[in-house]
């Protein structure tokens, strides 16, 4: 029986020094007790749906502001459109995305609309996937107000949920609120028309004297 060891006692040893040696250079070929280790498969490239909105829709001048708070946002909608005396200007970039800044970015970058499963659009750098680090989430947009969410939480702690609201074209004068109209002058009680003057009345028949 202890014939029998030494062969199984030898094999373990050897599979012992095998390992001490794999620890160096981490490649230990088992020959028959299994296959060489093939290498993880490839992850597939994130798929690119197109945008829900046109990158031309963006471009114009946006009053800009910020807010943190959820219930803010009806204020800020409103600061933002104040803002139209010192716009931010959206415009084309050279291969067909928008031209905006990157969180503490001072020069604006082309950037890219990309849109995501169930119907999401972000906006950020076109090699990375949507909702990359980089990337702002398109919350709200209906043509003249737009809200974009930083995917960055320490970006979005700093600087809030982004609210654009598209100003005049240049040169329009922005309309003037509307006051509260101005109350007519009651009018005038038409002058009484002096009652006509009775004519006189016919004289009266003297009576006939005696024959």
């Amino acid at each position: 029986m202890s014939v029998r060891l030494r062969p199984l006692g030898a094999t373990v040893a050897s599979l012992a020094a095998m390992l001490l040696s794999g620890c160096a250079s981490q490649s230990i070929s088992w020959g028959g007790l299994g296959g060489s280790a093939e290498p993880p498969p490839a992850q597939p490239a994130a798929t690119l749906l197109p945008a829900s909105i046109p990158a031309a829709d963006l471009v114009g001048r946006w009053g800009l502001a910020a807010y943190h708070k959820d219930e803010d946002r009806p204020r800020i909608e409103a600061a933002a459109a104040q803002q139209c005396a010192n716009p931010y200007l959206i415009s084309m970039g050279p291969t067909g995305g928008v031209m905006m800044h990157l969180a503490d970015q001072a020069t604006p970058t082309e950037l890219r609309l990309k849109g995501a499963p169930g119907g999401k659009t972000y906006i950020g750098p076109a090699e990375d996937p949507p909702a990359s680090m980089q990337d702002r989430e398109v919350v709200h947009f209906d043509g003249r107000i737009l809200i974009l969410r930083w995917m960055d939480s320490e970006v979005q702690g700093r600087y809030g949920t982004m609210v654009y609201v598209r100003c005049a074209p240049e040169g329009a004068k922005r309309p003037r609120p509307k006051g509260k109209p101005k109350a007519k002058p009651a009018a005038k009680p038409a002058a009484a028309k002096p009652a006509a003057a009775k004519p006189p009345a016919p004289p009266k028949p003297k009576a006939p004297g005696p024959a």
